[in-house]
């Protein structure tokens, strides 16, 4: 493999200016500063909890009231108890248990906001996270199949975070405003001179913010989209190792990596900025309103028009004088933020279900197993459809085969059966009723479906094998996976049916994988069985012992199969070819290959068959089937 130095690959990267970075709709930070609708319908995720936000605004106001108090306090300390002369000690030994009274009430309303507040967020957390999962559960597929998985992650888990976000500092938003008001309050109380010197720091305060938000917001959006675009290359490249690895894009990843990265970095630098300037601005200006309370205070308690204590508790104001804006400051972004995440949030929670149950659809405990299509029309898209008037019946018991080239229409097929889409024009019917008038659960009881990307579930074999049915028995798992000749395979593994499997079954071969979906099929005991080029990632010889194991199993069953390797259908009762959308030609092998049409093209350049196979593995595999049957 060439090494980075010796490899000249300019000529394979874009330059850095051909990275588009702009924004989008959904990588928006800030929204409106308040959005009264998605206040209100997160509201009714708050109202579950209102008892215990009420003790929490409770403790806020304690808290509060209790800071406040606190400067004053000791403010009569100085001023009465330590007046000059003979200090009052009894008076002093009263206002030291006030002191410690308002200490007191202060640590325990801050503990007691902070836990409610904390408890209340996540258990909200959790219930819009359930919600939204509930949903997309029941999303119809024309929304998933148009929807990038990750741009629904991000709602699911950091839009909520957000909002999670909002309701920790709405609660303190409250106590912040209160405990500005309280103490601008008793400083113009207190002296009111010297409050007004005080408070003309504000003002400037309140410029630097202007100037500064406009230029914040922008950098923590670039910040935040540079970051979803790193995220999204990284994503990319760990699922597409393989064929980086094989085809030597390493380095050539990298350095498109290193590009996206990079562009991060100084965006995440230059938010950075932006986010802690306030800080040293507001701790400055608290510098300069503390100067002024020490050389004007001094001036007027050598003038005899203030007592100490009032400077005393002026000094300990300013203190805190400017945390509750800083906060308010930082409180006002994050609603924002919240207000752009509940707007996102809220749009996949509304989207509608397309596919949905009828009031009155039925719920048939058992079926005939027939399937019918009359005069059916579809397509993913308005005025391109994919299915052309197709008219066709299966009889209970009949297997029946779709052939055609690619984008015939033969998985599409298959979908409507299961009603994944709904139809334009005609009908589908399953065991007598249109599938429009059943109810989803019936059409996943009695349609069983492998796919051709076999898909497994975190858990053990034994748990995936026995997914579709909660009920089956050891027993029943074991038969299935010895019809489909996988019970041999998993018994060799280290924990048997208790082996755990990796990410999507990544400890199996992608062959293995598909043995076990079958099994699953199986297991499910419908009516229906759907296999949708359910044998293409099986190896010749496993795939004639489940031809010869199903041949049993579909017994009593109805079966419809798409296969490409057209081998593996010629003992279907039926075969129907497919092409443009089209029904061309209908009927069993002997007969289409005696019309000479499509399917007879299609077969002569697809021609790896059983005749192919050695007579001793045939005989072979006649006799382990025949032992599964048993």
């Amino acid at each position: 493999m060439a090494t980075r130095e010796t490899h000249d690959r300019s000529h394979e990267i874009p330059p850095k200016a051909s990275i588009k970075l702009g924004p989008t709709q959904d990588e928006e930070v800030f929204g409106d500063a308040f959005s009264g609708q998605v206040v209100g319908r997160f509201i009714k995720y708050v109202a579950a909890y209102k008892a215990l936000l009420w003790v929490a605004i409770t403790a806020v106001l304690v808290f509060t009231v209790s800071s406040i108090s606190i400067p004053l306090i000791v403010r009569d300390v100085y001023d009465d108890a330590l007046a000059e002369g003979a200090p009052d000690r009894s008076k002093l030994a009263t206002m030291v248990i006030v002191f410690l009274v308002a200490v007191g009430f202060n640590f325990v309303a801050n503990y007691l906001q902070e836990l409610i507040v904390g408890r209340v967020a996540e258990r909200i957390l959790i219930d819009m996270r359930r919600a939204m999962y509930a949903h997309l559960q029941r999303i119809s597929l024309s929304f998933m199949d148009k929807t990038e998985i990750g741009k629904l992650m991000s709602r699911l888990q950091g839009d909520v975070a957000a909002l999670q976000e909002f309701l920790q500092t709405a609660v303190f938003a409250i106590g912040d405003f209160v405990l500005l008001i309280g103490i601008i309050g008793a400083m113009v109380w207190l002296d009111w001179r010297l409050g007004l010197m005080t408070l003309a720091v504000v003002p400037t305060l309140f410029i630097v913010r202007i100037i500064w938000l406009p230029h914040a917001r922008r950098s923590f959006l670039r910040a935040r989209i540079t970051s979803s675009i790193v995220s999204g290359a990284l994503a990319e490249n760990i699922n597409g190792v393989r064929a980086v690895q094989g085809m030597s894009r390493e380095y050539v990843n990298y350095d498109l990596f290193d590009i996206r990265a990079s562009d991060n970095l100084k965006a995440a630098n230059k938010a950075s900025k932006y986010g802690v300037m306030m800080l040293p601005i507001v701790d400055t200006l608290t510098g300069a309103a503390m100067a002024i309370i020490v050389i004007m205070g001094g001036f007027f308690v050598l003038g005899g028009s203030m007592e100490v204590g009032v400077m005393v508790a002026f000094v300990l104001f300013v203190q805190r004088f400017f945390d509750p804006i800083r906060s308010l400051t930082m409180h006002y972004n994050v609603l924002q933020r919240a207000m752009a995440s509940g707007e996102r949030i809220f749009e996949v929670i509304d989207v509608p279900v397309d596919i949905a149950d009828k009031p009155n659809a039925i719920d048939p405990e058992e079926i005939d197993g027939s399937i019918k299509f009359e005069n059916v029309t579809f397509g993913y898209f308005p005025d391109q459809p994919i299915l052309k008037n197709i008219n066709f019946e299966v009889k209970p018991g009949e297997t029946v085969a779709l052939v055609g080239p690619t984008g015939s229409g033969k998985t599409s097929t298959t979908a409507l059966l299961h009603r994944f889409y709904d139809i334009w024009e005609g009908s589908v019917k399953v065991g007598g009723h249109d599938v429009r008038d059943v109810t989803q659960n019936s059409l996943g009881r009695h349609v069983s479906m492998v796919l051709q990307e076999p898909f497994l579930f975190s858990g053990n074999i034994f748990e995936n094998i026995k997914y579709n049915k909660d009920s089956a028995t050891r027993e029943d798992v074991i038969t299935a996976a010895q019809a489909v000749g996988a019970h041999e395979f998993i018994m060799k593994l280290p924990e048997g049916y208790e082996t755990e499997l990796e990410q999507r079954g990544g400890n199996l071969s992608l062959g293995q994988r598909q043995l076990i979906s079958f099994a699953r099929a199986i297991v499910a005991d419908a009516k229906i069985l759907v296999l949708d080029e359910a044998t293409a990632s099986i190896d010749s010889y496993t795939e004639m012992l489940i031809q010869q194991a199903l041949a049993r199993l579909m017994e009593g069953r109805t079966g419809m199969v798409i296969a490409h390797r057209l081998a593996t259908i010629r003992g279907a009762d039926r075969i129907i070819v497919f092409q443009d959308g089209e029904i061309i030609e209908q009927g069993n092998h002997d007969e289409l290959m005696a019309m000479g049409g499509l399917y007879s093209r299609l077969y002569s350049m697809n021609y790896a068959s059983f005749d192919d196979i050695p007579d001793e593995l045939i005989a072979e595999a006649t006799r382990a089937a025949e032992g599964t049957s048993t």
